[in-house]
């Protein structure tokens, strides 16, 4: 890479002083501005593929940078720029794994948010990593620990959630659609951590009751049964823990089926089934 004219801080400084003060629109119609933004993107390539972005996005920042007048009076003017350059492309790779503005993720500096990541991204199921679906039993307040399961261990949230998904699709859910809305709502409860906040944001949500084929007061069953009744009234039952909350807590699809109320809402909320036209066949 051959260094310009303007490759020392001093030369940089005399460069950025005449293209600010000595023609009308330097920037725009020096061919030295030219140069020089192409000579920065250069220089800062390594710099922004170590962040997985662009030199033209480091070129931008230097570009910004270097239009300042603190830029131009500073002891260096490359390490102002340096240091200016490598903070935007910091910000603007926090941004994109975020999926938020940069300014957005300069406010969020120092906060521990990890990147936006979709279910396909690991291989294990949502419930044997996200700890919104661990529960842990105070060993003192129990006498004798329920068993869930046939080879008596007790239930963790990947058979929780394999369980409800069954107990749907026992109550007339194609299986498929159950675990489409089982993990939807799951993602939600990831995403909020409390019960209650992901039932109010599900209440709202247009997009579940598309997902799943069913009316809105279907949709308002579903996340009632999933998550739970969250009337205060209901808080220490049945009907405020839900179906993910009981299977986690050691009740066996027995006691669900027990549970007609449960059962009849969440057998009345099935989509509709359609039927296949053989007659072309």
């Amino acid at each position: 890479m051959s260094k310009p004219t303007c490759a020392t801080s001093e030369e940089l400084r005399m460069l950025l002083f005449e293209l600010a003060y000595d023609t009308s629109d330097g920037w725009r119609t020096d061919r030295r501005a030219a140069e020089l933004v192409t000579y920065a993107m250069k220089r800062y390539a390594g710099l922004a593929h170590k962040y997985g972005l662009e030199s033209s996005d480091a070129a931008v920042a230097a570009f910004e940078v270097m239009r300042m007048r603190s830029t131009r009076v500073a002891e260096d003017p490359w390490a102002v720029v340096t240091h200016a350059v490598e903070l935007s492309l910091i910000y603007e790779s926090r941004a994109g794994g975020l999926l938020c503005s940069t300014g957005q993720a300069r406010k969020t500096a120092g906060l521990d948010y990890h990147d936006a990541e979709r279910f396909a991204d690991r291989d294990s199921e949502i419930a044997d990593y996200h700890p919104a679906f661990h529960f842990h039993d105070d060993v003192e307040e129990i006498d004798e620990p329920k068993q869930a399961n046939p080879d008596g261990e007790p239930t963790n949230a990947y058979f929780a959630l394999d369980a409800a998904v069954k107990f749907f699709v026992e109550l007339g859910w194609p299986e498929q659609t159950a675990r489409l809305g089982l993990e939807y709502i799951a993602a939600r409860l990831m995403r909020c951590r409390e019960r209650s906040t992901a039932y109010v944001s599900l209440r709202r949500d247009g997009n579940g009751p598309g997902l799943l084929d069913i009316d809105h007061d279907a949709w308002l069953t579903v996340l009632r049964a999933v998550l739970g009744n969250q009337q205060r009234d209901c808080e220490e039952t049945a009907a405020g823990l839900g179906v993910l909350g009981r299977l986690v807590t050691g009740e066996h699809l027995n006691d669900l089926f027990e549970d007609h109320d449960l059962a009849d809402a969440i057998q009345a909320a099935a989509p509709a089934i359609k039927a296949t036209d053989d007659s072309h066949v």
